[in-house]
Formats: C-alpha cells, sequence, structure tokens
C-alpha cells in the first residue's frame, strides 16, 4: 500500500481516465434528458426498424455505458505496490491452508 500522501501515478491515471469518460457518457445522456424536455415531439420519430427514438437513444446509452465500462477496464492501469500486496496476502492465505 502507498504510505504517502500523494496518489501514485497509475491511481491519477485512471481517476483523469475515469472522470474522461463518465463526462462523454454525461454529454450523451445530458442530450437525452434535453431532447425530452424541449422537443419530445422529436422522441416520438421512427427511426430504426419500427421503433422510435426514445428507445434507440435510450438503449444506445446502455449499451454505450457497458462499452465504456469495458474500456476503462482494458485501459485502467493497477498500481504495482497493489500487486505486492495482493501477492503477500496470496502468500499467506496459502501457507495458512
Amino acid at each position: 500500500m502507498n504510505t504517502s500522501d500523494s496518489p501514485s501515478p497509475q491511481r491519477r491515471f485512471n481517476t483523469r481516465l475515469g472522470l474522461f469518460l463518465f463526462l462523454v457518457y454525461l454529454t450523451l445522456y445530458t442530450g437525452f434528458v434535453l431532447i425530452n424536455a424541449f422537443a419530445a415531439d422529436k422522441m416520438e420519430t421512427i427511426v430504426l426498424a419500427g421503433l422510435n427514438l426514445a428507445i434507440v437513444y435510450g438503449f444506445g446509452l446502455i449499451v454505450f455505458a457497458l462499452v465504456l465500462a469495458l474500456i476503462y477496464g482494458l485501459m485502467c492501469r493497477r498500481d504495482p505496490t497493489e500487486d505486492v500486496a495482493t501477492e503477500a496476502a496470496d502468500a499467506a492465505q496459502g501457507d495458512s491452508k
């Protein structure tokens, strides 16, 4: 575990990445809310296979959130000190069996 007060470079990267991905999602979600608030009739427009914009946009947001979660999971960097702590805990657990 990192004993200094400042976060590790990996943790700072992970934080910035998470905030960036959150802002991307927030922008798309804000668009959805604004369309519903100020142009609700647009949501009734048929856009894909007989489905209206509200359904397509809503399901698109859900799928996009899952894609962003996968991107975050793949791009996150692990803190080497956390790896050492995990290995030590695993070794201690193995010794106690």
